[in-house]
């Protein structure tokens, strides 16, 4: 098994996470500050939990949100420097933790010194980069745009020296430590693109894992045409909670038989929940939420757990205007500061991270149905040797509930915090 398949990741949203000013109006907002250090206090919390992975959101410099870069080779000063980064690798290696970076290599901010030279027009090679169209005066008309926001000009893959930014972009942030990267948006990256990044990234860090945001598309393919060891499961983040909320578990079926067949070609990226969409609690409730963590550490891949869900923390997405803000929340400065009523579900995660941990074959599991109903399902999880196997019997009634076997006795019962 790959070492970096055994991970289970904590997902925290830094520039949130550490309270930092997420639209600075002011030069002192945007001020040195070495929040970075305030991630040291919860490393201990993440072994406790029981994973081994930090999955950081955006620490380069931005504009705002992080995902509005200005410079990839710089530490966001609201977040620190490079000696604040280089603590928390250091602190992290020394508990056994890995590290994930967060690379936007598709777009970049529109305020960063490289796309306003391209948009000068006096430096060929930079405006290469972009897609930037001009009319007969040289006025710039229009550029390539991510998803419409044009605070994110999309680079045109195509240009070598794009490559050749985000191969040095990784491969400098890997000389200081990181473990692997997360590469955003890469649904909307060219597949062969990353064949000119990857290998060479690879040369130098043959045991580096790299896993892309994916939405849609074809899956086994999107990964087998890029390189890419990994990418996010969407289809059954998806299902896990629209089968609890329209009460329908042949959906679940569905999406785990498509999973089955993911798992024959790479290991997915397993999440209920991230920076991107409503927490998981405040989509299905407590007890949904508790049925939706035990699917997650109960099938094949690697799973993830965005901050706050492990204490079943609400948190709705919106589209407007700092939609995000309510699921990219500060956290207080150590875990003995967290409110008490979200302490079931970190003990429950701890109970099912431990069984995962002594079922080590579940990373590369599949799932076979053995009862499937609208509101009632059970699935056989099985590995790649006679012998590996647990039952998985999910209930939505009265309340959704779960009870994990293994050779027919019961491991967990799997509840709510008031059943």
């Amino acid at each position: 098994m790959n070492v970096n398949e055994s991970t289970i990741w904590w997902q925290v949203y830094p520039l949130g996470f550490t309270g930092a000013p997420i639209r600075p109006e002011s030069d002192a907002q945007r001020a040195l500050t070495q929040r970075l250090d305030k991630l040291e206090p919860w490393l201990d919390y993440l072994i406790t939990m029981g994973a081994n992975g930090l999955l950081l959101g955006p620490i380069f410099d931005s504009t705002s949100h992080g995902y509005d870069t200005l410079d990839y080779f710089h530490i966001d000063p609201r977040l620190g420097d490079d000696a604040a980064f280089d603590r928390l690798v250091d602190t992290c290696h020394q508990r056994g933790i890995r590290i994930m970076l967060d690379g936007v290599f598709n777009h970049i901010g529109y305020h960063s010194a490289l796309f306003q030279r391209a948009l000068a027009g006096a430096d060929p090679a930079a405006e290469r980069m972009f897609s930037i169209e001009r009319d007969s005066t040289g006025t710039v008309t229009g550029y390539a745009q991510f998803e419409g926001n044009g605070d994110l000009p999309t680079y045109n893959h195509d240009d070598p020296a794009v490559a050749k930014l985000v191969t040095d972009v990784m491969t400098h942030w890997l000389r200081r430590g990181a473990d692997a990267w997360r590469l955003d948006a890469a649904y909307a990256v060219p597949p062969a693109f990353w064949t000119r990044v990857l290998p060479q990234v690879r040369r130098e860090f043959p045991d580096v894992w790299i896993m892309g945001e994916v939405i849609h598309g074809d899956y086994p393919a999107i990964v087998a045409n890029s390189g890419m060891d990994s990418l996010t499961q969407y289809e059954l983040w998806k299902a896990i909670w629209s089968c609890q909320q329209s009460g329908n578990f042949w959906e679940l079926d569905w999406s785990l038989k498509r999973h089955n067949e993911f798992m024959q070609s790479f290991t997915p990226l397993t999440f209920v929940g991230n920076h991107d969409v409503t927490r998981i609690a405040s989509q299905i409730g407590d007890a949904g939420a508790a049925v939706a963590m035990t699917i997650l550490f109960t099938v094949g891949g690697v799973p993830s757990i965005y901050y706050g869900d492990e204490r079943a923390m609400r948190g709705i997405k919106r589209e407007c205007f700092g939609g995000d803000d309510e699921i990219r929340p500060a956290f207080p400065a150590s875990a003995n500061d967290l409110p008490t009523q979200g302490e079931w579900m970190f003990h429950l995660i701890q109970g099912l991270i431990d069984i995962r941990r002594r079922n080590s074959w579940l990373v590369h599991a599949t799932t076979t149905p053995v009862h499937l109903e609208n509101r009632h399902y059970v699935y056989d999880v099985t590995g790649q040797h006679n012998g590996e196997r647990l039952r998985v019997d999910l209930n939505l009634d009265p309340e959704p509930h779960a009870v994990i076997y293994q050779d027919d006795t019961a491991l967990m019962y799997v509840h709510g915090p008031n059943a």
